[in-house]
């Protein structure tokens, strides 16, 4: 990368934080200014092993609920409440993880493999196997494509959001071949209605306990003929069909087109020239470090809307606020769940949207109320401490915000004799909705 001026290091420090984290923690933006972008870029690209992963994750336990009881009995209502109850508590599992995390990279690429193989536990009904999803993004997040490509094949929650289990030889289904190849490997035209058809035959014979996620091939529900797929005809298995998929050059470019749609621009279209050969291994780790050392990190017209879960987490990293502790948790996931973007329950297979559409008036109302309630809660002493005059800079290097525009920063100085009314607008400020 070529030798930045201080607006572009700032501008490039703060996209690192806010597009490939979740928004720096109190003092770190401050410290990578300092710092410089090449040496905060080093630190921030530190890959954890799933050991360490492992350790810095809170402890939860769910367990395997089983059958169903009789509908109508108290053993049935007292299942539907422990239904719910592991739901919530997972949910708020992953947004601490997302706030606490030290390894700000690979949580945020967990979350983006989570919108890119998007599952919903509102047709799971069980938490345990989206559970389970989640470990193997984030222990996968910045390792081998084809690796991932292969566990989500088998991973219960996929293959019962998308039908899978009833995919046999008899009865062809070809939800999850489909999926497989529009969303998740080649994108749309990329294939043909035959190769759908020839994928959904190999995908044949996978059963799923649904309760757990726990996947068994069955050799009598399958269709074990040759297929013509992608141009070759042979006896395919599973994960030679992904190899398939996966080493075609479509591929490469899909997946290089939807790093480009989460962490560089949702309205400029990835240029048609740019180089993917950091991908050549399909090594996530190398393709995103390849995008974080791009000179995209400082190109000023390429401003990114922050999600609702984006811009929440961010606030409660900069306010040391941990989602499961706060007196108000339900409130906290009723206000997510109004803003459309609840962890582990995307809208459909096409996850979430990106851009102006987190933009309306009904979801800034939303924003305003759940900042309302989280300040209600929020020790703004260390705020209260910094003179007056000096407030607004303050928390634009709280916030990690490249700058103010000067109507922002008019309006945030006329507040700034009142703390939590200053805090209030520079949350909801667009320079902290929409990243530069």
């Amino acid at each position: 990368m070529a030798t930045l001026s201080a607006d572009q290091e700032r501008l490039a420090i703060s996209r690192l934080f806010h597009r490939y984290g979740f928004g720096p923690k109190q003092g770190e933006f401050e410290k990578a200014l300092k710092s410089g972008f090449e040496a905060t870029k080093k630190n921030f690209l530190t890959k954890p092993t799933t050991a360490q992963i492992s350790a810095d994750l809170a402890p939860i336990t769910i367990d395997d609920l089983g059958p169903r009881p009789t509908p109508g009995t108290f053993a049935n209502t007292e299942y539907a409440i422990k239904i719910r109850s592991q739901i919530k508590e997972m949910t708020l599992w992953w947004l601490d993880q997302m706030v606490t995390t030290d390894y700000s990279l690979n949580e945020k690429l967990t979350w983006f493999w989570h919108g890119h193989w998007a599952t919903s536990v509102e047709k799971l009904n069980f938490a345990l196997p989206m559970y389970k999803q989640n470990l193997t993004f984030r222990n996968q997040a910045l390792g081998n494509f084809s690796a991932l490509s292969k566990a989500m094949y088998n991973d219960g929650a996929l293959q019962f959001w998308l039908d899978g289990q009833e995919n046999t030889a008899k009865a062809p289904n070809e939800n999850l071949s489909r999926e497989f190849m529009e969303l998740f490997t080649l994108g749309v035209g990329r294939y043909t209605e035959e190769d759908v058809k020839a994928l959904a035959r190999v995908f044949t014979g996978m059963q799923v306990q649904r309760t757990n996620g726990i996947t068994t091939f069955n050799p009598r529900r399958h269709d074990n003929s040759a297929v013509t797929l992608l141009g070759t005809t042979q006896v395919f298995s599973a994960e030679q069909a992904i190899d398939q998929l996966v080493g075609r050059d479509d591929s490469s470019r899909f997946i290089y087109e939807r790093l480009w749609y989460r962490f560089i621009s949702s309205t400029e279209d990835m240029p048609i020239n740019l180089k993917r050969d950091a991908f050549a291994g399909r090594d996530i780790y190398a393709a995103v470090s390849d995008l974080v050392g791009s000179q995209y990190m400082y190109s000023p017209q390429l401003a990114m809307v922050k999600s609702p879960v984006e811009w929440f987490v961010a606030l409660c990293r900069a306010l040391n606020i941990t989602p499961s502790t706060t007196k108000n948790a339900n409130a906290i996931l009723g206000s997510l769940q109004k803003l459309s973007q609840l962890p582990f329950a995307p809208p459909n297979v096409g996850g979430w949207p990106a851009g102006e559409l987190w933009l309306t008036s009904a979801s800034a109302q939303f924003r305003l109320t759940l900042s309302q309630a989280i300040l209600k809660n929020t020790d703004l002493a260390d705020l209260k401490r910094v003179a007056p005059g000096q407030r607004v800079k303050y928390l634009q290097d709280l916030l990690g915000v490249y700058q103010w525009s000067k109507r922002t920063s008019e309006a945030l100085n006329v507040a700034r004799n009142e703390p939590e009314r200053l805090m209030l607008l520079a949350i909801n400020s667009p320079e902290y909705v929409v990243g530069a």
